[in-house]
């Protein structure tokens, strides 16, 4: 529930996304970095160096 709080959405929305019955968006992602501490384009370098 606190990261629903967080980022001011549902707690549905949170399950959809811990489940992985939705994708998470860039804008999303970019919010979830700020709410948990994290560089969203550290994520995004991450899986353009996989697709390689």
């Amino acid at each position: 529930m606190e990261l629903a709080e967080r980022m001011k959405v549902y707690q549905s929305f949170i399950a959809r996304l811990e489940s992985g019955q939705r994708r998470v968006d860039v804008v999303e992602l970019v919010k979830l970095g700020e709410v948990l501490g994290f560089d969203p384009t550290e994520i995004v370098d991450r899986l353009t160096k996989m697709s390689d």
